[in-house]
């Protein structure tokens, strides 16, 4: 089935990403996305971010919208990624963007971390939640080591998945049956975090 999904603001705020879905997709709902980008709030511009199991894209184009200073997309599926591909290029945000076509674990045991805070955003498939959750909560264990001071990472997924108790420590958003697992890196230096 053939849909649309909106870009609440920003820049591209109100265009639209066409995309199929299918049982291996799930688009973070609008309402999830709007919440996400309203607890980052300052936290967004002029920072990187990362959409990792990109899928449509829609969260890592709507932080480049909102003022992220770059967008690295991690998507293994070949035709999720054209598409992503397809919608930075008619969005004019090639320059900003780089897409991995690429196994999400290899990618996050390979990436090397800006000096800077950074933003990183998880939304794994459904399977992985229940069937390679010992390889998603490694990956999340080595993107908290590698990220900087300040560095924001959260995690999509659904109520009552393995992460809950796993990541039992990370502050917790419901919406519905969606859930946000957040997580900061603390500052030493002493200053605010730029979370509300």
């Amino acid at each position: 089935m053939r849909t649309s999904i909106r870009i609440v603001a920003g820049t591209l705020g109100g265009r639209k990403i066409s995309c199929d879905v299918t049982p291996d997709l799930r688009p973070t709902p609008q309402m999830v996305r709007e919440a996400y980008f309203s607890i980052l709030g300052n936290a967004i511009p002029d920072r990187p971010f990362v959409d990792i199991f990109a899928g449509t894209g829609v969260v890592g184009i709507e932080a480049l919208s909102r003022g992220a200073s770059s967008a690295h997309f991690v998507e293994r599926d070949p035709d999720l990624a054209k598409s992503i591909e397809s919608h930075l290029r008619q969005f004019d945000l090639t320059r900003q963007a780089k897409l991995y076509r690429t196994d999400a674990y290899r990618w996050v045991a390979a990436w090397i971390a800006p000096k800077e805070p950074v933003n990183i955003f998880l939304s794994p498939p459904f399977a992985d939640l229940s069937q390679k959750t010992d390889d998603l909560l490694n990956a999340i264990a080595t993107l908290q080591l590698k990220a900087a001071e300040d560095s924001v990472i959260v995690v999509q997924t659904e109520r009552g998945s393995p992460l809950d108790e796993a990541l039992h420590d990370w502050e917790v958003r419901r919406y519905g049956r969606n859930e946000l697992l957040i997580w900061q890196r603390e500052i030493t230096s002493g200053e605010a975090s730029v979370l509300v």
